[in-house]
């Protein structure tokens, strides 16, 4: 397939905000497409290589960009970097050079989705000595034969930015229309959408999803199954607005502490490991202790089993918060070190399958009690989460207070009589109770420069929430409290959101800073108020940070939508 007809879908996606024209016009190229192209294609869309839980990475910084958009289009390096600094953008500055470039090579051969994939999807597998030389040619290879809007769409697909507002919701619809919609109109296909999306929680590869439902339709999303050694996206918990009115949703509750750490899914299938995140990252390398655990606790051939893992002070033995356990996570290199720094303790609470079976339809009373029959504790360190059963709210309020002086976060109440639902947050199932009720997951779009104590930091933050629609950001307020100048007074710190963030600058206008969205962080507030300020339509009275959530995706960023439902919840509000 040629590239260029891939670009006119990114033109016309890129140029239209409308959400069913974007998945008509998505779904007539998958369409086009041919069976063994589909899953490429269907990741190209998403700007991606790799499905979103490989922890293969391209590997290419801007300033590498620079010199391969230099030595592509013959301007200077310092000529490209003043032109990125107006825009923001590698793509759009490829693309004026690109058409500005008085020589073309004869003979130029034109670019496949094939070949474009190829040459990407190599970049991950270079390392060592002499490898961004060797990312840098293949990356020149494509650009020296593109046309003006391929470069573009070349160079932001390198980045990781493609920038054509396509949310993972588009790609599930388009995919719905292309292949399983027989003429119907996208919303009377709710059974259609509701097993597609199915597939893909246990399947998360909307390139292997697409081509399943060319090739099988509905009968064979039906058929997606766990794979052992394969991520999933697990059951999350709705918040709940107490304890009581959790105690109350549910006839048959079970307790057990919210802990505040990271959410780890455990494969095992005979001696062979694999632990995931809740964002679906492959940690099994990072944490070869928990290895040994599993071998020595873990008694069943075959199974999939869920917990959350603490990080503790090796000189205390205290939890610590998940900021630092995170560090351990994003580790690649002197595990050991960090294995003795930041030893960990993990404390299950469910299973989803085991010796061959899935275990969704099963309660979660049963899952429970299986979870216990396979598991020899090892105590400290490989255990099941405390919980405690009861309908009692002064049993239910002590146990509260135990795991708020235990330093974890507070309760996750569950029903024992619910099947569990991957991918979904589910009322009916887990309800989490929290001391801090309603925060927000959101993501830092924007900076500026911090001056007296706080120069050479960015000094406060520009916070985004998500349009679901669209897949853009919009701004919903502006921080820079719950943020600490020394590191020993413990939390979030200047210097550290400073560090995460450099690498996302996409512009500076004076001592303000446009930012790639990237890291999300769990804000508190006191109040929302309507604002035209902001993009979004409302802004955060006293916003807080606190804490990074490293292990959130920008798919789980809060809506602008939920942001309007607390607006209207809040005390004399209609």
């Amino acid at each position: 397939m040629k590239y260029s007809k891939l670009v006119e879908v990114y033109e016309y996606l890129e140029k239209t905000s409308a959400r069913l024209k974007k998945t008509k016009a998505m779904a007539n190229l998958l369409k086009e497409t041919p069976a063994d192209l589909l899953p490429k294609v269907a990741l190209l869309l998403q700007g991606r290589i790799f499905p979103s839980w490989d922890e293969r990475e391209i590997g290419i910084a801007n300033l590498l960009m620079v010199k391969i958009i230099s030595t592509a289009t013959g301007f200077s390096q310092k000529d490209i970097a003043a032109r990125f600094s107006k825009t923001g953008d590698f793509g759009l500055v490829i693309e004026e050079l690109v058409s500005r470039k008085r020589q073309r090579t004869l003979f130029q051969k034109e670019l496949t989705v094939e070949k474009v994939f190829e040459n990407l999807q190599k970049l991950a597998s270079i390392t060592g000595s002499g490898s961004q030389e060797r990312k840098f040619h293949l990356v020149s290879e494509l650009i020296s034969s593109a046309k003006p809007k391929e470069a573009k769409y070349i160079v932001r697909t390198t980045l990781g930015d493609l920038r054509i507002g396509v949310a993972a919701g588009v790609i599930r619809d388009a995919i719905a229309m292309a292949f399983l919609g027989r003429g119907k109109e996208l919303k009377e296909m709710k059974e259609e959408v509701r097993v597609l999306e199915w597939a893909w929680f246990l399947r998360p590869d909307y390139g292997e999803i697409a081509r399943i439902a060319k090739e099988k339709g509905l009968p064979g999303l039906k058929k997606v199954r766990l794979e052992v050694g394969k991520p999933y996206h697990v059951l999350l918990a709705e918040k709940s607005p107490g304890l009581k009115e959790a105690l109350e949703e549910f006839e048959h509750p079970i307790m057990e502490y919210k802990y505040d750490g990271a959410r780890i899914v455990i494969h095992k299938k005979g001696s062979r490991l694999w632990f995931y995140t809740r964002r679906l990252e492959n940690v099994t390398r990072q944490f070869p202790e928990l290895r040994d655990f599993v071998m020595r606790a873990v008694k069943a051939r075959e199974c999939i089993i869920e917990g959350e893992m603490l990080g503790f002070n090796k000189e205390t033995g205290k939890p610590m918060p998940f900021q630092f356990l995170s560090q351990r996570i994003k580790r690649k290199y002197d595990i050991e070190k960090m294995e003795k720094e930041i030893p960990i303790q993990v404390n299950l609470f469910d299973i989803t399958y085991l010796n061959g079976k899935e275990l969704f339809d099963m309660p979660l009373s049963e899952r429970r009690k299986l979870l216990e029959k396979i598991i020899k504790p090892i105590p400290g360190k490989f255990l099941l989460a405390k919980s405690l059963v009861t309908k009692d709210l002064k049993k239910a309020e002590r146990f509260y207070r135990e795991a708020l002086e235990a330093s974890q976060e507070g309760l996750i109440v569950k029903n024992l009589d619910a099947k569990y639902q991957p991918g979904r947050r589910v009322a009916g199932g887990w309800l989490k109770v929290k001391p801090v009720m309603e925060t927000l997951d959101l993501v830092i779009t924007g900076a500026t420069w911090g001056t007296g104590k706080r120069a050479g930091w960015f000094g406060s933050f520009i916070l985004g929430c998500r349009d679901p629609d669209s897949g853009r950001f919009l701004e919903c307020g502006m921080i820079g409290t719950g943020i600490k100048e020394k590191e020993e007074a413990g939390g979030v710190t200047f210097r550290e959101l400073t560090r995460l963030l450099k690498p996302n600058i996409m512009e500076e206008h004076g001592s303000r800073i446009v930012l790639k969205p990237d890291v999300v962080v769990e804000v508190a507030y006191e109040e929302i108020q309507k604002s035209p300020n902001y993009s979004s339509g409302f802004a955060l009275r006293f916003p807080r940070v606190l804490k990074i959530r490293p292990d959130k995706a920008l798919s789980e960023v809060d809506t602008k939508e939920r942001i309007e439902r607390l607006f209207r919840m809040q005390k004399g509000k209609r």
